[in-house]
C-alpha cells in the first residue's frame, strides 16, 4: 500500500489534532500555524485546508433513495436521561411484509465533537453495506452538535463523561433490542468513539459481536478479560502515542482467546479515515480499513 503523504507539514496536522481535541485555544492554534507558514504557503491557506469540509467529504447523500434515515431518541435513565441519534437502514429492509428481513446493527460513535455530518455519512455507508446503523450524539443533553467542530469540542468537555458513557451503552442496547435487528450488533468509532468501542466491548461482553475501533485508547488491562467480542483495531503509523498501545492490547486479547487483528497504516496520521478533513485523510489507508471493517462485521456480526 502506497502511503498518502499530507500536503501540509506533518507538524500542522499534529497541531490541528491538539487543537480539535481541546489541547489549545483557537488563538494558540492560529499562532502555531503562523509559525509554520513557510515556503510561500500562507497561514490562511493552511488553516482552510485543515478545517473540515463536510460537503466535499460526503460519500452518500442524505437523500439517497437506497436508504431510509430518521432521528431517534433513546431513553438513557442512567445517563443524561435520553440520547438522540441518527438511524439509517437500507430501504430494502423497510418493508411492509409480515416477515421483514432483520439486519445486524452497527453503533457508530463520533469523535469528541458530537454527531457531525461526517459521522452521519459513515452511518449511511453502513446502511449501503446492508446493516442498520445508529449514530448517537453525545451532545444531546446540551442541544446536540452545534454545527461547528470547535464549538462541539467545547460543549463536549462540559458533559459528564460517565453519563455520556451510559448514553452510549443505552444506544447499543436499544439497537440490539429492536425487533427488526437480528440481535447481533457491532460498534465502531473514531478517537473518542474508538475508545468507546473498546469500552462497550468490555461492558457488553457477549452482547456485542464485534468492535472496530479507529485510533482509540484500549481499555484498562484489568477489564480486557471481560471482552467476548471480536476486535479489529486501526491506528495510523504517525499517530505514535496511540499506535504504541497496540502490542500490549494484542497480547492481552491473545491471552483470553478473543479473535482479533490490528493494523498500523503506513504514513497515516490520527484521523486518517476522515475524508472531510483532507489534510488528515489518507485514502489508501481509509479504503483498506473500511473494507476490513465491513468484512469483519460480516464475519462476526452477521448471523
Amino acid at each position: 500500500m502506497e502511503p498518502t503523504k499530507p500536503k501540509l507539514p506533518v507538524e500542522a496536522v499534529q497541531l490541528y489534532n491538539v487543537f480539535i481535541h481541546g489541547g489549545m485555544s483557537r488563538r494558540a492554534f492560529m499562532e502555531g500555524i503562523q509559525r509554520l507558514a513557510v515556503g510561500g504557503l500562507a497561514a490562511s491557506t493552511m488553516i482552510e485546508a485543515l478545517m473540515p469540509n463536510y460537503a466535499a467529504g460526503q460519500q452518500v447523500s442524505r437523500t439517497d433513495d437506497r436508504i431510509k434515515a430518521s432521528y431517534q431518541t433513546v431513553p438513557s435513565p442512567q445517563g443524561n436521561g435520553s440520547i438522540k441519534g441518527y438511524f439509517v437502514r437500507p430501504v430494502s429492509a423497510d418493508t411492509r411484509s409480515a416477515t421483514p428481513s432483520k439486519l445486524p446493527g452497527v453503533i457508530v460513535v463520533h469523535e469528541n465533537r458530537g454527531l457531525n455530518p461526517h459521522i452521519e455519512d459513515v452511518a449511511r455507508r453502513f446502511a449501503l453495506a446492508n446493516f442498520m446503523a445508529f449514530a448517537p450524539d453525545g451532545l444531546t443533553s446540551l442541544g446536540g452538535f452545534p454545527g461547528d467542530d470547535y464549538k462541539g469540542g467545547q460543549m463536549f468537555s462540559k458533559i459528564d463523561g460517565k453519563k455520556m458513557g451510559e448514553d452510549m451503552l443505552a444506544s447499543a442496547l436499544w439497537l440490539k433490542g429492536r425487533p427488526d435487528c437480528t440481535g447481533k450488533i457491532a460498534v465502531t468509532g473514531f478517537c473518542y468513539g474508538g475508545s468507546v468501542s473498546n469500552t462497550l466491548a468490555v461492558r457488553l461482553g457477549a452482547d456485542l459481536s464485534a468492535a472496530a475501533p479507529f485510533y482509540g485508547g484500549p481499555p484498562p488491562a484489568d477489564d480486557i478479560p471481560k471482552i467476548k467480542a471480536s476486535i479489529l483495531v486501526h491506528h495510523g503509523e504517525l499517530d505514535t502515542r496511540l499506535a504504541a498501545t497496540w502490542p500490549a492490547y494484542d497480547k492481552a486479547l491473545t491471552a483470553i482467546n478473543v479473535p482479533h487483528e490490528g493494523y498500523i497504516y503506513p504514513g497515516a496520521v490520527h484521523g486518517f479515515n476522515c475524508d472531510a478533513t483532507p489534510e488528515r485523510y489518507n485514502k489508501a489507508a481509509a479504503d483498506l480499513a473500511w473494507q476490513r471493517t465491513i468484512d469483519w462485521f460480516n464475519k462476526y456480526a452477521r448471523a
